[in-house]
């Protein structure tokens, strides 16, 4: 059985990226070697998906505030307006390097927390 995930992100500017999560974002990391960071994630789902976004580069994250994510304006981070779906309400923001990274609040459960709150 596996014990976590490992993502890949990938970059056209990974400096300002690097510097963009960890600085802007805050989130914990080390530094396994010559700047290759390892960020530090709460638990991850995996889903199996059909659909494509074009040529863009989609990181999607699920959030358990999706309200307190977008006091990321204060530190300088732009986030589209927040809309509701059926399915809960998203957001996203763009990486220095041009990435792309949507944002959501899912309105169901989730394989972590199989209950909403």
């Amino acid at each position: 059985m596996t014990s976590g995930a490992h993502f890949l992100l990938y970059s056209k500017n990974p400096e300002v990226d690097r510097v963009f999560f960890c600085d802007i974002l805050g989130l914990p990391f080390i530094n396994a070697a010559n700047g290759w960071l390892i960020l530090a994630r709460p638990p991850t789902e995996v889903r199996i998906r059909t659909q494509l976004h074009g040529d863009r580069q989609l990181l999607r994250a699920v959030c358990e505030n999706l309200s307190a994510v977008m006091e990321f304006e204060s530190r300088n981070v732009a986030c589209l307006p927040m809309t509701e779906e059926h399915w809960g309400r998203r957001t996203s923001t763009r990486l220095p390097s041009s990435g792309e990274i949507r944002l959501y609040q899912p309105a169901y459960p989730t394989a972590i927390q199989p209950t909403l709150t």
